[in-house]
């Protein structure tokens, strides 16, 4: 490729902010426009980055012709019109976590993609995490064995953003089954080797957020109305494979569980072995001198922070013409499965996915 990609924001607010750094690393690619409903942060963040380009509409920004990749940064809700909109309008796509609230959001993001022939990908950051790339490396290479089951949980106390992009569930889609569930599902299947989902048992409650005093410690007494909070703060979920491999999965906003702040933990299980993430641990068995032993791999600091890196690779994977680093399949199967928790809960059974 012989000129940096084009590339304008949407979304300039929050985690838009993450993605900034490894737009300015990236050696193929520069931010060179914004759009936000916000003028004024619009305004801000272009004066702070030393964009001029601006553009309340960001229908204006998708249909730039000097523009080649938009990358997506708003609610929830939006991420699927505008994505269709940009991939047939011929730009690559970067789009925040989830790529869309519902699977048949995430078909039609892949029908646009494979009109365009552009690339689409999911902002899966943990992916991107030194000690997940080693523990991928480690796994691929055979020392489970085959997973036959995992654990994984994203567990918060009193940790939120207590704003209607998160608690609205006309904006959000959900509540921590969509924001965090995503994050620790993506990986856990990334890391099992993504096997395909056939049914879920599940169950999505609200229970603890519409006590009275109830906060976050992001923001104290900023926790929206109760009409402004219409998701659940839990969920968890029981979910089989086709290849007879198991899953449970939890998350929650306000569990009283024993963490200051986030709880994040993946549990391995496999016929040669286990694993931990974080810790970037493995266990293995001895038969022969009847010996368990674990082994911790050695990891070098992390150059660059997760959402930062994952922009570089996006790039990357478009100037050499490789594959998206975390291709929209793949974030079809983690809906599927988040999608199925809810219409287990409404339906009071598993669900095929």
């Amino acid at each position: 490729m012989s000129k940096k990609l084009k590339v304008a924001v949407i979304g300039v607010g929050g985690i838009a902010k993450t993605h900034m750094p490894g737009w300015a690393a990236s050696p193929d690619a520069e931010v060179v426009a914004g759009a936000d409903v916000s003028a004024n942060a619009l305004q801000e963040w272009g004066k702070t980055n030393g964009v001029t380009r601006l553009f309340a509409d960001p229908y204006e920004a998708i249909h730039d012709p000097e523009i080649d990749v938009i990358d997506i940064c708003v609610p929830n809700m939006f991420h699927a019109p505008l994505a269709i909109a940009a991939l047939d309008a011929g730009k690559h796509v970067l789009c925040e976590k989830p790529l869309a609230p519902t699977p048949s959001d995430i078909r039609n993001m892949i029908a646009a993609r494979n009109r365009s022939g552009k690339m689409l990908m999911t902002a899966q950051h943990f992916r991107f995490a030194g000690v997940s790339r080693a523990m991928k490396r480690e796994i691929d290479l055979g020392v489970l064995g085959d997973i036959y089951h995992a654990r994984s949980w994203m567990l918060r106390r009193n940790l939120m953003i207590p704003t209607v992009g998160f608690t609205k569930k006309s904006l959000s889609g959900g509540g921590p089954c969509i924001d965090s569930g995503v994050h620790v599902l993506d990986l856990t299947l990334w890391l099992m080797g993504n096997p395909k989902p056939v049914a879920v048992t599940g169950t999505a409650k609200n229970m603890l957020s519409q006590k009275p005093g109830q906060f976050s410690v992001l923001r104290p007494g900023a926790m929206p109305p109760p009409d402004d909070f219409d998701v659940e703060d839990f969920a968890a979920a029981f979910v089989r494979f086709e290849n007879g491999a198991t899953l449970v999965l939890e998350v929650s906003w306000f569990l009283h569980h024993d963490t200051m702040g986030e709880d994040m933990q993946i549990w391995l299980y496999g016929t040669e072995g286990g694993a931990h993430w974080p810790k970037a641990e493995i266990l293995n068995t001895n038969y022969q001198t009847q010996q368990l032993y674990n082994r911790t791999l050695k990891l070098t600091k992390d150059t660059m922070e997760p959402h930062a890196l994952e922009c570089v690779e996006f790039a990357r994977a478009i100037a050499e013409g490789c594959p998206s680093p975390v291709p929209a399949e793949a974030s079809l199967q983690v809906i599927s499965i988040l999608d199925g928790i809810y219409r287990s809960q409404r339906e009071g059974r598993e669900v095929a996915i």
